[in-house]
């Protein structure tokens, strides 16, 4: 299952690194960040905790760039 989430990033590497760090979380198939429309796409793992994945997410991408937002 997709989802799309709003965000709050400053610049195009750190939406690449919140990407990158959002892809690595456990229960994420895939991950799209676009920076220009300020919105990730998360492809969720089978059987997978939307709510508590995305906190982990948010938790991971916090650690890549502390001011960043994902409107959950």
């Amino acid at each position: 299952m997709k989802k799309t989430y709003g965000i709050e990033v400053d610049c195009a590497n750190c939406a690449n690194k919140m990407e990158a760090a959002a892809k690595k979380t456990e229960g994420v198939r895939d991950c799209t960040v676009n920076f220009m429309m300020q919105k990730m796409i998360v492809e969720f793992q089978d059987g997978a905790d939307r709510a508590q994945v995305m906190e982990n997410v948010r938790h991971n991408c916090r650690k890549v760039e502390s001011d960043c937002e994902i409107f959950i």
